[in-house]
């Protein structure tokens, strides 16, 4: 059986915030690739693998995945929280690619064979106006996508208001030249949807995502206005901290819910799915602790009616979204992938990275996750005076200057 002999990371991207995690074996050329992926707190990711779960690695069978995932999972006592889960997640999925490597097999045969051919994306449409937006959905669908995701512009765009409009007081705070209002946010957002339908007809599978921006009463408004332009999923409406909110929603529409892009702990989904809360499921497969963890959640879905959505996003990277690919092909549950895009010059530097085509991704056939990392390219992608920059979620405020939670 192979033993790992080393573990390390290799950041990449031009800010640095890809984290692909490299766990090496004493089987000469046998060594597997994951994704520990965080853009805010890349520093302590890295640290996390390389000092602290590294060292008590080295020396282990490669091939017990399950025993290494359940004792590193609570080796610090204290557990799922974002940065532990993420460095371990790096660590299983770079483990399943030896496992499938060694087997001869991609992963998505070891989790149980394809249940599809291939994945299909929701794409990511957006513009400051509704006819920019309509004019970009359209580009989409004539691409021959099916899903398309609609924002007028950034998270909470429609809902700010600036200037007199904004209701600022007397001495406002610093610098603030808008304000977010959740009302202005539930009118205009509706108002998209009935635009859309209008122009776009109800062909079109349509999502929006919150962002979590919302009270809790003014999100449950917004899930029942929008029921009549029947979504195809509403995300994140509510914020971790409120999803009891989730069973007024439940009993008073049918619009879809899907949640969990920032889930890290079992007690944030187990209810949501044991309680048909939700539709969705979005946990990040690196934030959930790997594909160890992913395809637990995925089986414990599948009995409660509820689909997979893996979460995407545009800063998360190529190895990242293949993993969540090998769930989706083996999921019978799965729902829909979030799309990511990438430059040229980064997929080049992932040879065997799966392959985004008219809203489907395609995996191919070679064994393990079927993702490398070119290590001498990732290096030329790298801008270090830019990854030493700290990163941190922008702040929306409303008009007395309080933060809006993300």
């Amino acid at each position: 059986m192979p033993k790992i002999t080393r573990v390390r990371c290799i950041r990449t991207r031009v800010t640095g915030t890809w984290v692909i995690v490299k766990v090496e074996t004493d089987q000469p050329g046998l060594y597997g690739i994951g994704s520990a992926h965080d853009y805010n707190a890349t520093g302590a990711v890295v640290a996390a693998v390389e000092e602290w779960m590294a060292p008590r690695l080295i020396g282990r069978d490669a091939t017990q995945i399950e025993d290494i995932w359940q004792s590193t999972f609570t080796s610090g006592y204290w557990r799922s929280g974002p940065t532990l889960n993420t460095a371990l997640g790096g660590i299983d999925i770079a483990l399943w690619d030896i496992k499938g490597k060694e087997a001869g097999m991609p992963v998505y045969s070891l989790l149980g064979g394809p249940c599809r051919v291939a994945v299909p994306c929701y794409a990511h449409a957006s513009g400051r106006t509704l006819q920019a937006l309509e004019d970009d959905v359209r580009s989409y669908l004539e691409d021959g996508w099916q899903y398309v995701r609609c924002q007028l512009g950034a998270y909470g765009g429609g809902g700010f208001r600036e200037g007199d409009a904004a209701g600022f007081p007397r001495e406002p705070l610093a610098g603030q030249a808008r304000a977010f209002d959740d009302e202005t946010y539930v009118e205009t957002v509706t108002g998209m949807f009935a635009y859309l339908r209008d122009k776009l007809g109800y062909g079109p599978k349509l999502t929006h995502d919150v962002h979590e921006h919302l009270r809790p009463n003014m999100a449950v408004s917004l899930a029942k206005r929008l029921e009549p332009f029947r979504l195809f999923f509403l995300e994140d409406v509510l914020p971790p901290e409120q999803l009891a909110y989730y069973r007024q929603i439940r009993q008073q529409t049918t619009t879809p819910q899907a949640v969990g892009e920032l889930f890290t702990n079992v007690q944030e989904w187990l209810p949501l799915i044991s309680e048909r809360l939700i539709d969705f499921i979005r946990v990040r497969v690196s934030k959930a602790g790997g594909i160890t963890q992913a395809q637990k959640i995925a089986h414990l879905c599948e009995w409660f009616g509820v689909q997979t959505a893996w979460q995407e996003g545009g800063n998360t990277d190529p190895v990242n979204q293949t993993a969540a690919m090998h769930l989706d092909l083996a999921s019978w549950n799965f729902g829909i992938q979030e799309e990511n895009g990438f430059r040229p010059e980064e997929l080049e530097a992932f040879p065997g990275h799966p392959v985004l085509e008219k809203g489907y991704l395609y995996p191919n056939t070679s064994p393990g996750l079927g993702i490398d990392i070119d290590e001498a390219k990732a290096a030329k992608l790298l801008d270090p005076e830019r990854a030493a920059r700290p990163r941190y979620v922008a702040e929306d405020r409303r008009a007395d200057g309080s933060v809006v939670r993300p």
